[in-house]
């Protein structure tokens, strides 16, 4: 196997499994069902392919030479993040696996617009992928490769982790380990949030 690809899966490996957002969020919705968290994780996936597209196109180009724009997506997924930090520490006091919220759409839009509204995710791939490709090389063809392994990636990490949180769900369902899991859950989103906006705002 090609040494680069392997490096590049390693790499992508590491970028994709970092706690962040994306991650407290799957962990989140597997606490209501594994059908929500595997939902949020297809989400995520498909949040991703949005800033895979971007950076092969390189549309992302425009993030960066564009740093009012790029600050404007921050500031927005900031808020996103930050009100699902809320929403969450709201919910600490009641069970987590509220039967009316056991569907599919919620938890696959909110791991897709946490994903997607992360302009940094854009810059990431834009930065890493032209690392990869070797000189002389077709860059389409290749990126495109690159492209579908860190999708790949993703997808099956964000699977386990909705899988590995499911599978432990009936001890964090309790209703003592569901409200701590939730309040740090919410305090690891609101934070996530508010470094989001931190950022941006401090550059105003």
């Amino acid at each position: 196997m090609d040494a680069q690809l392997i490096a590049f899966t390693g790499v992508s490996a590491g970028l994709v499994a970092m706690p962040g957002a994306d991650f407290t969020v799957v962990v989140r919705n597997a606490l209501v069902s594994r059908r929500a968290g595997i939902a949020c994780a297809l989400g995520i996936g498909a949040g991703l392919l949005v800033h895979v597209t971007l950076a092969v196109v390189g549309v992302a180009a425009v993030l960066a030479a564009v740093p009012a724009l790029f600050r404007a997506l921050q500031v927005v997924g900031g808020v996103y993040v930050l009100y699902l930090g809320v929403q969450t520490l709201r919910q600490r006091h009641t069970d987590v696996a509220d039967p009316r919220e056991d569907s599919t759409a919620r938890p696959l839009r909110q791991g897709f617009v946490t994903n997607a509204l992360n302009p940094k995710a854009s810059l990431t791939f834009l930065s890493v992928l032209p690392q990869f490709v070797p000189a002389g090389a077709p860059a389409m063809p290749r990126t495109l490769l690159l492209a579908l392994i860190v999708l790949a990636i993703a997808t099956v990490w964000f699977q386990v982790v909705a899988l590995l949180v499911d599978r432990l769900g009936r001890w964090l369902r309790r209703p003592r380990a569901a409200r701590a899991v939730t309040l740090v859950t919410g305090a690891a989103l609101t934070a996530f949030g508010v470094a989001l906006l931190a950022g941006p705002l401090s550059a105003l």
